[in-house]
């Protein structure tokens, strides 16, 4: 028996002469103290000088996880970092924040009590490296008007206008991005909700939410929901911590399950990623403060070459 030989080649760009460029990437997941579960994210912690935004969306797309991080600027009070989708780039998002934060405290790139700058501005981070765990505090949150096309929403989630809460608005409210907060009468007809992106895309652009985060409540400080995405190739969200922050302040503005205090959602079931984002909101003079946090676990890292 004969066996052909194989050669290794050194990697080419074709129809370039520049010699490729390795961006490292850390594999994680964020709102999970167990691994391969949670919401999946990539971290460059590294961005090479000279990747291109187009790049960084290339990246992104590759992976095909909800998010993908490039930190551009990293020192111990704090870093600067860019979020992508697999189809735009977002301002702020919840996942990437703890689970870059703590990728880069890991690291010793950051101290565990640091700062987050995106396009949206400054988050403080804090990061407990023995336990896992990472908490960001959200901006003060913005409140819309109350949505009433009832109609729009159920078509969206794939449910009967009766499964919607008899009592309890729609309404977006943002610390950094606006979900279109929807309450849902029970457990039954949330874990029933089926999502349809041409009507998802409806709902959102009427109402001016991002997604809707559709929720119920099981008790005081336990929770339930599902994140609907309508147009960033997210699909259903396993864990959406832009989204939480903006539930726990419409519940303790409206003193439901507990709140104003400490809450757990569960999220991200549904899709085989099972997830919990803890909630902290308290008043703060005539406003809140949101914190929002969850388990990360770092599972694998390896080389883009671009």
């Amino acid at each position: 028996m004969s066996y052909t030989r194989v050669v290794a080649r050194k990697p080419s760009n074709p129809g370039c002469d520049t010699p490729p460029m390795d961006v490292s990437f850390r594999l994680v997941d964020a709102f999970t103290v167990t691994p391969f579960q949670g919401n999946r994210l990539c971290v460059v912690p590294e961005t090479p000088e000279g990747l291109s935004t187009e790049q960084m969306k290339m990246l992104a797309l590759e992976t095909n996880f909800s998010e993908t991080t490039f930190v551009t600027e990293s020192r111990p009070d704090g870093y600067r970092m860019r979020i992508f989708t697999p189809d735009a780039e977002l301002p702020f998002a919840g996942h990437p924040t703890i689970g870059t934060a703590f990728t880069l405290a890991t690291e010793g790139r950051t101290s565990t009590e640091t700062v987050q700058t995106t396009a949206f501005g400054d988050v403080p981070v804090e990061v407990d490296l023995e336990k896992g765990f990472a908490w960001m505090t959200q901006h003060h949150p913005v409140f819309g008007p109350e949505f009433e096309d009832r109609h729009v929403v159920a078509e969206a989630a794939g449910l009967e206008l009766d499964d919607l809460h008899p009592e309890l608005p729609m309404q977006v409210i943002s610390t950094g991005l606006g979900p279109l907060i929807v309450p849902i009468r029970d457990e039954e007809a949330l874990r029933r909700a089926e999502r349809y992106e041409p009507a998802c895309r409806h709902a959102t652009a009427e109402s001016g939410g991002e997604c809707l985060y559709l929720f119920v409540v099981r008790g005081d400080g336990d929770l339930m929901a599902r994140m609907f995405d309508a147009s960033h190739g997210v699909g259903e969200d396993p864990a959406t911590g832009s989204a939480a922050g903006p539930l726990g302040v419409y519940l303790a503005s409206r003193g439901i399950a507990g709140m104003p205090g400490e809450a757990v959602i569960a999220q991200g079931e549904m899709v085989g990623r099972p997830s919990f984002l803890h909630l902290d909101v308290r008043p703060a003079g005539d406003s809140w403060n949101v914190r929002v946090g969850g388990g990360v676990r770092i599972v694998g890292e390896g080389v883009f070459r671009v």
